[in-house]
Formats: structure tokens, sequence, C-alpha cells
């Protein structure tokens, strides 16, 4: 594919389509006979002058392809360079003893990266990966068309109906593919008129804290720990151990389980860690004031 590749007129953005285009009308058309010879060539012994020449005489039919996709806003020189891929991939499989010609067997390979190409370039968010979906996304156009129904905005709910019908798909899945098509992204970059030098992301809240606001939290929770240590200071080992046990785990443990350590009951475990928290709350406060 790299040896094809580089054999195919390069095509620029920088105004080098017009050339390009007349560039590729020197190459000649081949006959069924000479077409199947190369396209041998290819096959047998990866003859790569032999590729050169299936594929350049069909760039022709990628252009014209890619002119019907010119609608949906992409540069032109984009769409014929994705084409041209598709048509290398076709000359690549192309199997001449099958016994159609490459334009037909090729139209389907630049159809194909043709679309893949619209679909991934017109949003962020992927339209939808089923085959139906990327139907329903060419096909919406031009049914709306068809039926004369005024492009932009949101489709009336009969107007849906009859795009439902005509495409044998929900109407739920219409009504979502217009939406989807019709609200393109939009760079946050661009200003937010041309006369003010702003741009759409100047506008966006920043919802996070701001430093002021973290550094305040953080010097929050240091004063906190410091007096929660200075207050358990102020307990017995068993009153600091209950008062652990019962109000400081993730898990703790029941009054009984407690009793049962201590030889005592449970109301007097339950007296203990009441006492501990008392005493431990004055000493956070007394810390706190000092």
């Amino acid at each position: 594919m790299t040896a094809i590749n580089a054999t195919v007129p390069v095509l620029t953005a920088d105004g080098g389509l017009v050339k390009y285009l007349r560039e590729i009308r020197a190459f000649p058309v081949l006959s069924q006979e000479q077409e199947y010879m190369l396209a041998k060539r290819w096959q047998q012994h990866e003859d790569v002058e032999a590729a050169h020449q299936l594929v350049t005489s069909h760039l022709r039919l990628v252009a014209k392809m890619a002119l019907g996709f010119r609608h949906y806003g992409l540069p032109l020189p984009d769409l014929i360079s994705e084409g041209n891929l598709g048509l290398m991939r076709a000359v690549k499989k192309f199997d001449p003893d099958k016994g159609f010609r490459l334009a037909t067997y090729a139209m389907w390979w630049i159809k194909a990266a043709l679309h893949e190409y619209v679909l991934s370039s017109w949003s962020m968010v992927r339209l939808g990966t089923l085959s139906a979906h990327k139907k329903l996304f060419f096909n919406l156009r031009k049914v709306k068309s068809k039926l004369q129904i005024m492009e932009g905005g949101d489709l009336k709910e009969q107007d849906v109906e009859r795009i439902a019908v005509e495409l044998s798909v929900p109407a739920s899945e219409v009504r979502l593919m217009n939406q989807r098509i019709a609200a393109r992204d939009s760079s946050l970059n661009a200003p937010v008129a041309a006369d003010i030098a702003m741009e759409r992301q100047d506008l966006l809240v920043d919802e996070s804290p701001d430093q002021e606001t973290l550094l305040g939290e953080r010097e929050e929770r240091h004063l906190q720990n410091r007096w929660l240590a200075e207050g358990l200071k102020v307990l017995d080992r068993r009153e600091l151990d209950i008062l652990t046990e019962r109000r400081l785990r993730s898990d703790p443990m029941t009054l009984e389980e407690l009793g049962v350590r201590y030889g005592i009951s449970r109301e007097r475990v339950r007296q203990l860690e009441n006492r501990a928290f008392t005493k431990l709350q004055s000493a956070v406060k007394a810390a706190a004031a000092a």
C-alpha cells in the first residue's frame, strides 16, 4: 500500500486542487484487456508500476465521487485524499478473474472510505456504530429533499413520521439523528461575536474550588487533626480504646464485644464511651480556643 501511495499525484490544501484535477485528467482510461493484464501483474508479482497505472487511471472516479460529499462541509481535498485511500485498498484486493471491472469494485471501497471520513469528522461524539445508524445519517438529507422538507431546526412530528416510514426506521431514531446532524461541534476558541475579543471558553464557569478555598480547607483539616490529637491525650488507655473502637473505626465493635474484652457489662461500656466522648469534646474546644 505504501508503494502504491508513493506513485499517486500529491493533493495539497494550499491551492493545489485545480492543478491536481488537471493532472489526473492526463492519465489514460484503460481498456478492459489492459486493466486485466495490469491487475494480474499486481496480483501475481506485486508489480508496483502496474498498480500505479490501475490507481491513476481511476483517480477521476474518486474526484467525481468525492464531489458528491462536498455538502457535508468538509474540505474537498481531504475528501479526495480519503477516497484515494479507498481506491488503493480496492486495487490491492481486486481479483480480475471475477469478471467485473475495477471501477465497479472500487466504487464500494471509495464510498466506504468517504463515509468513514465524514462520520469521523462530523463530530467528536460518535453518531452511531451500527450500519443502520450510518445509513440513516447519509440518507436523511436525501429523503428530506425528496419529501420537500426544509433543512435546519427540529422536524415537525408529521415529517418525522414520513421520514421514518420512508426509511423503515423508528421515528425516535429519525428525531435523534436530525438533532445530532444539526448540532455540529463548535470550537471553544471561536469568538463570541465578530466585534468582541472574547472566546467561548471565556464564558465557561469553572465549578472547581479556587486556590484560596483549597488552601483554607487544607489548613482547617490540619487544625482539626491537631485539636483531635490534643483532645485524645486527656483519655486514659481504656477510654481511648473504647472511643477508638466505637467512634473512629469504619467497622466499629459492638458494646457486647468490648464488654467481653474488658470483663464489664454492655451498659458499662456505653457509659465509658459517652464519658470519653464528652471529655474529648471539652478538650478539643479548649485546644481550639487556645
